[in-house]
């Protein structure tokens, strides 16, 4: 075992960004009041076996069934962007029928787990070893469990007119960030 306390710090930071979920609490609060509740375990759970998973597998995965990461990038790139246009415009773009699953889509993959996250995990293995980076996951995860799970207290500080500047505001820092995840990734898609 190399545990490393420098590699857990930075390897945290560096998911804590990238996961963004302090950012993502309209689209949390948003989503809990179009299904009613969102399971915060469930979704705290799933996200962490999908990030553990993929920080073994995930290369592999994607290469055998002809993905590479970049196109992979691209694809969570447009999930985020609908979700942006959804908290800017007012408008409903995703629907689901069953209530329950919005616990695991669109919370655990790809708000939590996604295409941002699984490339990051994927240049962290490159860097550092695994132990640690499994570390930093579940701090990350333990994290994401308490503002899910404080989702309807936020909510009530922030107050309506509150929520809805801040879900405007992080709708537009939301479609920059799909449109840069987008351009640098298909950059590197074409590049190739």
């Amino acid at each position: 075992m190399n545990f490393n306390i420098k590699e857990i710090v930075t390897a945290s930071m560096i998911l804590f960004a990238v996961i963004d979920i302090l950012g993502s609490v309209p689209i949390i609060i948003s989503l809990r009041s179009k299904v009613g509740h969102i399971q915060s375990e469930k979704a705290s759970i799933v996200a962490a076996c999908i990030m553990v998973a993929f920080l073994f597998v995930g290369e592999s995965i994607l290469g055998l069934i002809g993905i590479d990461v970049n196109s992979f990038a691209v694809a969570g790139a447009f999930v985020i962007f609908f979700l942006a246009l959804e908290m800017v415009l007012g408008i409903t773009l995703f629907k689901d029928d069953e209530p329950e699953s919005a616990s695991v889509v669109p919370i655990a993959f790809p708000l939590i787990a996604g295409a941002g996250t699984l490339t990051s995990i994927l240049a962290l293995r490159a860097e550092y070893h695994v132990e640690n980076i499994i570390v930093a996951i579940v701090v990350n995860i333990i994290f994401v469990y308490i503002v899910l799970k404080s989702s309807a207290k936020i909510e009530r500080v922030l107050g309506k007119n509150g929520l809805s500047v801040i879900r405007k505001v992080f709708g537009v820092i939301l479609l920059a960030i799909a449109v840069k995840l987008f351009a640098t990734n298909v950059n590197q898609m074409l590049g190739n």
